[in-house]
């Protein structure tokens, strides 16, 4: 259904941004920018918006990298992902929109890092990037990093992206329960970010929004503090995004407040299509068909095929965490390696972390190799070459 068939989508919105009780400095920003009306902020007019032609953004940042170099590159993301999303006619579908999204933070990606390898004082810099964009009723959610991104629909909440972390590989790698993560020594550490290399992969997901349904984007110093339980008791409690998100900064500074503090709290009143049973909220990833990557244009339509219309199958998590562990930016001394050996106590042998103390300014990102074989089928593979090995020094000796 296209925003004319649904009216005109209207929804209410708020954002705080918090240093926490432990931090001397916020490196988190976030945006909420109309990309239809040019208008950017949080000025009264801003707090209720309707959704035009050329659609809403809102994100979060959140950045690393010591002194103010942190600050200075989530502040750069927000403000180059809002300048490439407002350039250029209107998005003509879903995957216009979709690709200038992904395009928007790779080019903030890019930017960041040739800052910091322009200024060695900013070396290392980088920032998280959950940046949400919506022109109908499909909302796009661009992910880099462990900020997240969740929707509560009828009294669920259901987070719509995938923390790109170490405890979170771990997790879905049957490595760490999700009791072991909340005290897990190596929790801050992120396998991306932008800014750290020149190139990222951007995780793009989408949920089909419905009458009712409120959105939050949070950095982790806000979801890593307080319980999803006690997130939706927060946002069901609250019909005004003001008061959501100042509840929320709260309970999270009351929990400790060990890192800086970001939320986004928007609630969609009117415009969307009611709520059917057979309605899909989940983790849902978002294919885009391939073209140049100058051009905004599709070269052919979507197939069905193209399209993940629910939770993502085993098959694809496996892939996804395969690719993902290729792409880790951790430096070169590789916590990743260390803590995959996760003794019964669910915790690893010590390491370095990429956040909170920031990512080394020494250190070159390395990649990590994988074969994609099985564990048994590599067993096999050594244990052959060690009896080879073994049948050619008794030939020798004889």
């Amino acid at each position: 259904m296209n925003a004319a068939e649904a009216g005109e989508i209207c929804f209410r919105v708020f954002g705080r941004t918090d240093v926490g009780q432990v931090r001397e400095h916020n490196e988190d920003n976030f945006l909420v920018g109309n990309l239809s009306t040019g208008g950017r902020g949080l000025m009264e007019a801003d707090r209720e918006q309707r959704v035009g032609a050329r659609g809403t953004t809102l994100g979060v940042c959140d950045g690393m990298g010591g002194a103010a170099a942190g600050e200075v590159a989530s502040q750069l993301a927000v403000d180059i992902i809002y300048e490439k999303l407002s350039e250029g006619p209107p998005p003509k579908d879903h995957d216009d929109l979709a690709r200038r999204l992904v395009h928007a933070v790779e080019e903030a990606g890019v930017r960041i890092f040739n800052e910091a390898r322009a200024d060695r004082t900013r070396r290392g810099m980088g920032t998280t990037a959950t940046v949400a964009a919506l022109m109908d009723t499909r909302l796009f959610v661009a992910q880099v990093g462990d900020s997240r991104a969740y929707v509560l629909r009828d009294g669920k909440l259901v987070q719509i992206s995938r923390d790109q972390s170490l405890v979170n590989q771990l997790i879905e790698a049957g490595q760490l329960t999700e009791e072991e993560a909340e005290t897990f020594e190596h929790n801050n550490i992120i396998l991306q970010a932008l800014g750290t290399a020149e190139s990222v992969q951007v995780d793009l997901t989408y949920v089909d929004l419905r009458e009712g349904d409120t959105l939050m984007l949070c950095s982790d110093g806000l979801s890593g503090m307080i319980r999803a339980d006690e997130i939706r008791e927060v946002l069901c409690a609250h019909d005004d995004p003001l008061g959501a998100c100042k509840e929320l900064t709260d309970r999270a500074n009351g929990a400790g407040g060990h890192d800086n503090i970001t939320v986004i709290v928007a609630k969609f009143d009117k415009g969307l299509p009611k709520l059917k049973s057979d309605d899909v909220l989940a983790y849902q990833k978002y294919a885009l068909p391939d073209v140049g990557s100058d051009e905004f244009a599709r070269t052919e339509p979507l197939s069905a095929d193209d399209v993940e219309t629910g939770p993502i199958s085993d098959e694809a998590q496996r892939e996804n965490r395969r690719l993902r562990v290729a792409h880790t930016l951790v430096g070169v001394s590789n916590p990743l390696a260390e803590a995959l050996e996760v003794p019964s106590s669910g915790r690893p042998p010590g390491g370095p972390s990429l956040r909170p103390g920031g990512y080394s300014a020494d250190d070159e990102p390395v990649q990590i190799p994988t074969t994609g074989l099985p564990p048994a089928a590599v067993g096999f593979m050594v244990l052959g070459a060690m009896i080879v090995v073994a049948v050619a020094g008794f030939l020798l000796l004889r």
